[in-house]
């Protein structure tokens, strides 16, 4: 009885935080996140990788920032207004990522996740998930772990 009462409160849905690059959506794991905040100064860092922006203060902490644009060989944008610094967690360790824009947190459910196949003119897909559509747009749900790696 209890295995399945808990079959059935298993959640088939997941919160992402959703953000724009250029016209496109990706969602990160909300579960990952640890903070939103607004373009701060960056410091650059001699012979980082090129997608490495800087580094910069959260907290007291040193962080490195990722433009993600470089880092999925997607078109550069100018930093506009709505820039944020998503910071995530990844194997302990705040790492920040440049979003163009955050839209929100949406619930997407498993049924609307697809696998990636092949390749997409968008998106190394390497660097991904899944993608979901909602309201007929695909969001791209980025794999923290190789989109963040040195390579």
């Amino acid at each position: 009885m209890r295995d399945e009462y808990a079959e059935r409160c298993k959640s088939t849905e997941e919160k992402y935080v959703i953000f724009r690059l250029g016209e496109t959506l990706f969602g990160v794991d909300v579960q990952r996140m640890l903070h939103i905040v607004r373009l701060s100064p960056i410091t650059r860092v001699p012979r980082a990788p090129h997608f490495l922006e800087g580094v910069f203060n959260y907290r007291g902490q040193v962080v490195p920032v990722v433009d993600l644009h470089k880092r999925l060989a997607l078109p550069g944008v100018e930093y506009g207004d709505q820039v944020r610094i998503l910071i995530v967690e990844l194997e302990a360790q705040p790492i920040g990522m440049l979003a163009d824009a955050v839209i929100g947190i949406s619930r997407l459910p498993d049924e609307t996740i697809q696998p990636v196949a092949g390749t997409t003119a968008q998106v190394d897909v390497g660097c991904l998930t899944g993608v979901a559509r909602q309201g007929g747009r695909p969001i791209f749900l980025l794999d923290l772990g190789r989109v963040l790696v040195r390579t």
